[in-house]
């Protein structure tokens, strides 16, 4: 336990540790035959939850196992077997389907339910490292996770084990959300309060600002009473607009360094000599993360809302997209 240790040292086991790991993973690969396919067709084909199960290691491996199916459009969720022996075993059921992780396919609490499971009729597609496995061969599918040494230079904690079976488990969470058609708003709703989630979910209608919110003003009203308006709602932004509300031009604090420039004067010009023609809009439905695109593309702070007949319906800047968190 005393042994100096030269600095380079922990760089040279980490690099040992990622390089046996990575021919774990690369040795599943030619692994994936007809066996793999069928493992996602039965799990395609159950009409309950697919239950994943494991001990030790290989159980936070099913734990997160199970939630990447879950957050991936395969309804799963993750049981003890020490505590399936006693009462949660009530929790499968004959429509479920079990994968069971286990590198050794011996484990003990697995086997002692095993007998159940098989009674109740449940599908059971087992991750082992030994085909010959007393799980292996009572599976309906084992998927060979077997690797030829494990990271620990002890040849004895799991790793490289661990590795592959976690990587195994997401390709087959990945082949069956390629299958299900599960797209990146399916995903979203699954994870409403992440930053994916309000990226993917919120719409512009959803954080505009509405009412007497919205800063409009006239084309005849003259650039002063623009200027108030505009500061009034604090937006950085006007929608200059027609008797009928529908857009005609905007005015942003760009177009007012502009006027500055220009030496314009703001008691006696109109705001149709000054406000920006066919600017950029946005519509109510339009995904948040589209209008954090469209500001970033075109260098601006905020946006007039129109509706199809370009009625002004709201108005939003990046302060409104930083708050929702989708910037």
């Amino acid at each position: 336990m005393n042994k100096r240790r030269d600095k380079n040292n922990f760089k040279d086991q980490a690099q040992r540790v990622l390089e046996i790991e990575a021919r774990a993973i690369q040795g599943l690969i030619p692994r994936l035959d007809t066996t793999f396919a069928q493992a996602c067709e039965l799990c395609l084909a159950c009409t309950g939850r697919v239950v994943v199960t494991g001990m030790g290691k290989s159980g936070h491996v099913g734990g997160k196992i199970a939630a990447t199916l879950a957050s991936t459009g395969t309804p799963a969720f993750f049981v003890h077997p020490g505590e399936a022996s006693h009462g949660d075993l009530g929790m499968i059921t004959p429509k479920d389907l079990v994968v069971a992780v286990s590198n050794s396919g011996e484990t003990a609490e697995i086997i002692t339910i095993l007998p159940l499971l098989k009674r109740s009729g449940v599908v059971l597609i087992t991750l082992t490292g030994k085909s010959d496995s007393t799980l292996a061969q009572a599976a309906t599918i084992n998927l060979d996770i077997g690797v030829d040494e494990e990271a620990c230079p002890l040849n004895l904690s799991p790793t490289a084990s661990t590795t592959a079976a976690l990587a195994m488990g997401d390709a087959m969470a990945v082949a069956l959300l390629e299958s299900r058609g599960f797209t990146r708003e399916d995903f979203a709703r699954s994870h409403p309060g992440g930053t994916l989630g309000r990226r993917l979910l919120l719409l512009v209608g959803d954080l505009m600002h509405t009412g007497k919110e919205v800063p409009k003003i006239s084309p005849d009203t003259l650039l002063a009473g623009g200027l108030v308006e505009m500061t009034a709602k604090g937006l950085g932004i006007t929608a200059v607009v027609d008797a009928n509300g529908k857009l005609e031009g905007v005015y942003t604090d760009g177009d007012l360094r502009r006027s500055l420039d220009n030496a314009v004067d703001v008691h006696t010009t109109a705001m149709r000599e000054v406000m920006t023609k066919n600017a950029k809009t946005v519509r109510p439905k339009l995904l948040a993360a589209e209008a954090v695109r469209l500001l970033e593309q075109h260098k601006i702070t905020s946006l007039i809302v129109v509706d199809e007949d370009k009625t002004v319906v709201g108005a939003l800047n990046v302060h409104d997209l930083f708050r929702a968190g989708v910037m």
